[in-house]
């Protein structure tokens, strides 16, 4: 079990000890992410986790990266729409060391212009990384046409334009308004003492600026379904069809994550059967359910040749229907928890998932669970539970985001039929 300080500047210091291994995942997460940023600073979240990496006083971008390096660690930073994450990973005995560079990383980044235009090039490189991505990049429409006008909607870069325009001072200026002692959460998994950890944290931390936690945004506001299509040269049609999903700590997530996981959660899920095994129509298809504070949505994505996308998204919608139509059996059930608890267990073997694991429920101020009681949440749901949830999310007008190298005229037309045919 982890344990949990709160420390008199606000940063609260969390860690879960794990005797059978030599290594230690660290992480600092912020509760701020791209449905935090104004406008003038769409991407400016993400910018900022680069910036981090960029020199401090003590330290210039290689030294920072040479000296994670000689101390074995592994190291590396990410940019979700409702957090950032610094980790890294490293032998036990190296915690203090490695500490002490993530530390000098972010509470003493110097944020030099010329290293926001160096590095502006290398996140627009990224944007565009991205949009030739077509696998990754379908999400990004999927999320801008079922969230339309709120931040969840936007894209966690930003935009060429965004980015291009950011200095120093709009950095500066991020950083005190959202790198402070209440959006801090320092995490820690593997062979640590809580003790150390704490001493480490206010050792290294003492001069992170002093904040209250992040109070975040307004849900979105339901909509109906819509289609948002994408011509481009692709040799696939790449295809997302969901609709509003369960949000994080929704008394229903794990009822929701079992149906996930019969629809298209592994190979003997019903989409993979259905349009993979039994028609040969796919090489990837699943369904998953990604869940924001106070949204989220539920989701299918399928990559297909570009002339099968109909009959694809027909397929689809009818195993959704029968799902809902029909439910699960008893023995389908057991199956999913089965796979899910298994696939629980095994990922508690490593230590960065724990950490990711305790990270995000807490920066999200979300109840940490233990494996025991996630495993007897997961054996709690109920048949009845899940037709409950069936029926809340699958019956809603889907949104489609479609990336093919037809055009919008002819995939509107197409996808009319299949979306209307038995």
């Amino acid at each position: 079990m982890h344990q949990s300080t709160l420390l008199n500047n606000g940063i609260q210091v969390i860690s879960e000890r794990m005797d059978t291994v030599r290594s230690v995942s660290l992480g600092a997460w912020f509760r701020v992410g791209s449905r935090d940023e104004l406008p003038g600073q769409y991407g400016l979240s993400h910018f900022m986790e680069h910036m981090f990496f960029k020199g401090t006083n003590k330290r210039d971008a290689l030294t920072i990266s040479q000296d994670f390096e000689s101390l074995g660690a592994e190291q590396n930073a990410f940019t979700s729409k409702e957090y950032t994450c610094y980790y890294a990973r490293m032998v036990d005995e190296k915690l203090p060391a490695v500490f002490e560079v993530l530390s000098d990383m972010l509470t003493g980044s110097l944020f030099e212009q010329k290293s926001i235009d160096s590095e502006r090039e290398v996140v627009i490189e990224e944007i565009a990384r991205s949009e030739d991505t077509p696998d990754d990049y379908v999400f990004e429409l999927f999320s801008e046409a079922l969230f339309p006008g709120h931040p969840l909607g936007r894209q966690i870069a930003g935009s060429r334009q965004s980015v291009s325009a950011f200095m120093h001072a709009d950095c500066e200026r991020y950083r005190q308004q959202h790198y402070h002692t209440g959006n801090c959460i320092i995490v820690a998994c593997g062979n640590v003492a809580h003790e150390q950890l704490v001493e480490l944290v206010e050792r290294y931390f003492a001069t992170l600026p002093q904040g209250e936690a992040a109070q975040r945004g307004e849900a979105p506001a339901k909509t109906p379904g819509s289609l948002k299509l994408l011509q481009k040269e692709t040799e696939q049609a790449h295809l997302v069809y969901g609709m509003p999903g369960v949000a994080l700590g929704d008394a229903d997530r794990f009822a929701a994550k079992l149906l996930d996981a019969a629809l298209g959660g592994g190979m003997s899920s019903r989409l993979f059967q259905e349009i993979r095994e039994k028609r040969g129509l796919v090489y990837a298809v699943y369904a998953t359910t990604i869940s924001y504070i106070n949204a989220g949505s539920f989701l299918v994505y399928a990559g297909t040749r570009p002339e099968k996308l109909a009959e694809v998204v027909s397929l689809v919608r009818l195993e959704l229907q029968r799902l809902l139509a029909a439910g699960m059996s008893a023995d389908e059930l057991q199956r999913m928890k089965d796979y899910l608890i298994g696939t629980l267990v095994l990922g508690m073997e490593s230590t960065a998932n724990r950490m990711m694991r305790i990270g995000r429920s807490a920066v999200a101020d979300q109840e940490m669970l233990g494996l025991d009681e996630l495993i007897g949440r997961y054996q709690a749901v109920s048949l009845e539970q899940t037709r409950q949830v069936a029926e809340r999310v699958l019956a809603a007008e889907p949104t489609l985001a479609v990336i093919s190298p037809n055009a919008p005229e002819q995939l509107r037309e197409v996808l009319a039929g299949a979306m209307a045919a038995d």
